[in-house]
This record gives C-alpha cells, sequence and structure tokens, in this order.
C-alpha cells in the first residue's frame, strides 16, 4: 500500500521552495512566495488548492475529475482543487506545488532557481 501525500508533506514540500513562507489565512495555512499566495490547506486538510490556468484547469477537471476540482467560490480565478489521496506520490505532489509556485513567483526568483523550471505558459 503507498503513502498517500498528506498535510505535512505539503506544508514540507511548500517550504523547500525558495522564499516561501507559511501564513494563516481564512482560518487555514496558505503558501507564499515573496508575499504572493501559490496554495492553501484547506480545513479538513484532505485537498489543496494551487494556482493553474483556467485553460488548463478545465481540461484537468474533465480529464481527470476525482482529483480536480474547482470550488464554486473560485471558479472566477485561475485556481484548482487537488484531492491529496488521488495523487500517485509525493513527487506528484511536489510537481504541482513546484508549478503552482513558479506561477506566483517573481522573476528574480526564477532566474535564480532554473532548476525549477519557469513559468507555465512561458
Amino acid at each position: 500500500m503507498r503513502d498517500m501525500p498528506d498535510a505535512e508533506d505539503v506544508r514540507r514540500i511548500a517550504l523547500s521552495l525558495p522564499d516561501t513562507a507559511e501564513k494563516i489565512a481564512w482560518n487555514m495555512p496558505t503558501f507564499r512566495v515573496a508575499g504572493k499566495m501559490f496554495a492553501t490547506l484547506p480545513e479538513d486538510e484532505t485537498s489543496i488548492a494551487v494556482r493553474c490556468p483556467k485553460e488548463e484547469r478545465d481540461e484537468l477537471v474533465l480529464a481527470e475529475p476525482e482529483k480536480f476540482w474547482v470550488a464554486d467560490h473560485e471558479a472566477q480565478f485561475a485556481w484548482i482543487r487537488v484531492r491529496l489521496a488521488t495523487l500517485e506520490d509525493e513527487a506528484e505532489l511536489r510537481d504541482i506545488l513546484a508549478d503552482s509556485w513558479r506561477q506566483a513567483a517573481p522573476p528574480r526568483l526564477l532566474d535564480h532557481h532554473p532548476e525549477l523550471g519557469s513559468a507555465a505558459g512561458d
């Protein structure tokens, strides 16, 4: 049986990304790069919300509805929810968090951390 990623994995991986800090907002942990939010860990800690361009978001939800969905209050924004129990492993969680981090990180951080790739759409 595989170990599914959990809230502590989310926290550990998110905080390992450059210039990331955790801040409580809306009574839940949020993770920010250079002050800009890139992930949240909602109350029940069974999912995360991350940045995702709307075009890609819609494709992901259609392709894997058991893994991805859009919360009603986030529908107008470029965010998607990810069910932790559906992730293959910690590497998939790391990829999702790093992609969201890249979308929020300022260019100076992207330039200084080429190992994390470039922002989506670049």
